[in-house]
């Protein structure tokens, strides 16, 4: 029986969810995945079985509830360091631009919400979307001329980074970001990574829809 739990929320919509559940898949970590569906009449009762704040996800270990997914990928890193970069300095940035995604970018998350199943959708950003945009484009490149020559990945091989801005990848996908050079060549590894088709293919299979998320719909 697998020795984690985790607690997540719909695969389509919830970026959060993704994280950890990625950072578990990469790390060939055996889990077994519950899901509570967002925005549901009780999904707070459902979700206050397993953490106080009543949000996902959440990963069980034993008797253990590790809510927020910087906090649970910290957790799995003590346990599994490959997690982070081996290397001090690339180890603080991968902290430091991880910390960025998770406290950061609020015109992001607000104007281009995932939604992973949908592509051409069209929306007007304001200057603050913009500069969003044009901050993680700049780490993605940074990372990848800096830490990037062992792999495809922002510090060659797959670590905590990298969980942090799948989400993103999803939406600049989703909205028709036209990224350029390595930020392009980073978003592709990501949109053709088999654990991140697995999660796709299972969003695309959900027949839940949240019109909050739903943005960018052209008129037929």
């Amino acid at each position: 029986m697998p020795a984690f739990q985790l607690i997540i929320g719909n695969k389509n919509y919830s970026s959060w969810s993704l994280r950890p559940w990625l950072l578990l898949r990469k790390l060939s970590v055996s889990f077994e995945e519950t899901q509570v569906l967002l925005q549901t009449e009780d999904f707070k009762q459902q979700v206050m079985r397993f953490s106080p704040v009543a949000k996902v996800p959440v990963l069980l270990d034993g008797d253990l509830a590790i809510w927020d997914s910087l906090a649970i990928a910290e957790y799995l890193a003590e346990q599994f360091p490959q997690a982070w970069p081996r290397d001090p300095a690339a180890r603080a940035f991968a902290r430091s631009i991880s910390a960025e995604m998770h406290s950061g970018f609020m015109s992001l998350r607000s104007q281009m919400p995932m939604n992973c199943r949908a592509t051409g959708r069209e929306i007007v950003g304001d200057e603050a979307l913009a500069r969003d945009i044009e901050r993680i484009q700049a780490i993605w490149t940074e990372c990848r001329l800096r830490y990037g020559e062992s792999g495809p990945w922002l510090f060659g091989e797959f670590t905590i980074a990298d969980a942090m801005f799948a989400p993103v990848v999803f939406r600049f996908n989703t909205y028709g970001v036209d990224c350029q050079g390595f930020a392009a060549e980073y978003m592709q590894t990501v949109l053709h990574d088999a654990d991140v088709q697995a999660w796709l293919h299972a969003a695309q299979q959900e027949q839940a829809t949240i019109m909050s998320y739903e943005i960018g719909l052209t008129a037929q």
